[in-house]
């Protein structure tokens, strides 16, 4: 798993919109509508997991576990392999969110720069350098209790999703080791507006090769950017 997919997993994962249909599969293999929304690969099967969709809900399940009827068989960059009755079907991650991983630089990560007209760094979570093996390192023993204790929730402004706000979060975790924290509303990330939790979902496979996390939050009322390079 990359570590900038990693880090973003973290937040995406917790609520989810209904992604598009899986492909056609034989009834038997689950629920018609099952689709799979986003995929973590782990370094080993044990540690991969998948968030699945169907009716509605949403369920974040590791290889072996079972959600909606149906076992998680295994995990790829790609999509999944579901099980029910003896009975396995792949379930691929829609083409918007299926994206080739570009080549990763092999020049070592500069400190990231604020884009002209960004807001301020919060002086008291200045930019900061993470590493990727150790990013991916405790994304594997951190998920659980990411997804256990943080919460988010949509910001309107005339009837429209301009942010969402992390209501709480996990104290000591690769999110607030990042610069999060608990009261921030995540309005953009490398550019891209945050309206919802599909657009999370999208910015996942182009995030894949990024070298550096530029994510923008309202604090307290104040916009500040968050800068995170990965080496």
């Amino acid at each position: 798993m990359h570590a900038a997919l990693g880090l973003l997993l973290a937040l995406a994962a917790l609520r989810v919109q209904a992604p598009a249909s899986a492909s056609p599969a034989a009834p038997s293999a689950g629920p018609p509508d099952l689709a799979v929304a986003g995929v973590v690969v782990g370094r080993t099967p044990a540690r991969s997991s998948a968030i699945l969709t169907s009716g509605g809900k949403t369920r974040v399940v590791a290889v072996g576990e079972s959600a909606f009827g149906a076992r998680l068989v295994s995990v790829a960059a790609d999509g999944v392999v579901l099980e029910r009755d003896g009975l396995r079907r792949a379930v691929s991650l829609p083409a918007a969110v299926v994206a080739p991983a570009l080549p990763r630089p092999a020049s070592a990560v500069a400190r990231p720069t604020l884009p002209a007209g960004a807001p301020p760094e919060d002086p008291e979570t200045p930019a900061r350098e993470m590493n990727r093996v150790e990013v991916q390192r405790r994304m594997g023993e951190e998920i659980p209790r990411i997804l256990a204790e943080t919460a988010v929730a949509p910001v309107m402004e005339d009837g429209h999703v301009v942010g969402v706000q992390l209501t709480r979060l996990p104290e000591g975790s690769l999110l607030t080791d990042a610069g999060l924290r608990a009261g921030d509303v995540l309005t953009q990330i490398n550019g891209t507006q945050i309206d919802g939790m599909g657009t999370l979902i999208g910015l996942w496979p182009r995030l894949q090769a990024a070298t550096e996390l530029r994510a923008v939050v309202v604090r307290n009322g104040q916009p500040f950017s968050i800068l995170v390079s990965l080496r």
